[in-house]
């Protein structure tokens, strides 16, 4: 089990970036495959990133390529999701999650889960 702590939310305006951290507890972090998820006011819970154990392999969400970077660094055992372009549909709750597998996007593979921190958009 590992213990994740998500920082780094907060409200901005249309265009600006945002940089949110996921803190785990344990010495095994860098044994889980590790992503991050958004859940917007009345909808599912949907993948954002994905990053490998080692940080070498990662996958993104079609909503948010190309504006959205997710890292690692297991010497901090600490996950990254750096957004940039941020427009008002990115709006919601995200939740870093840590997975028993060394990568995966499928949310019901993800074992552990943060609380989440509040992401607002406005235009």
């Amino acid at each position: 089990q590992v213990q994740l702590v998500e920082s780094g939310g907060g409200s901005v305006q249309a265009g600006d970036s945002l940089r949110l951290s996921c803190a785990a507890s344990g010495r095994t972090f860098s044994s889980y495959g590790m992503g991050w998820f958004r859940q917007a006011p009345g909808k599912e819970r949907e993948f954002v990133a994905a990053i490998s154990q080692s940080g070498g392999r990662t996958s993104y969400a079609n909503s948010v390529k190309g504006r959205f970077t997710i890292s690692r660094d297991n010497a901090k055992n600490t996950v990254y999701l750096e957004m940039n372009s941020l427009k008002p549909e990115d709006t919601a709750v995200y939740y870093c999650a840590a997975a028993a597998s060394w990568f995966t996007t499928r949310a019901a593979e993800y074992i552990n889960w943060g609380q989440g921190t509040q992401v607002t958009v406005s235009s």
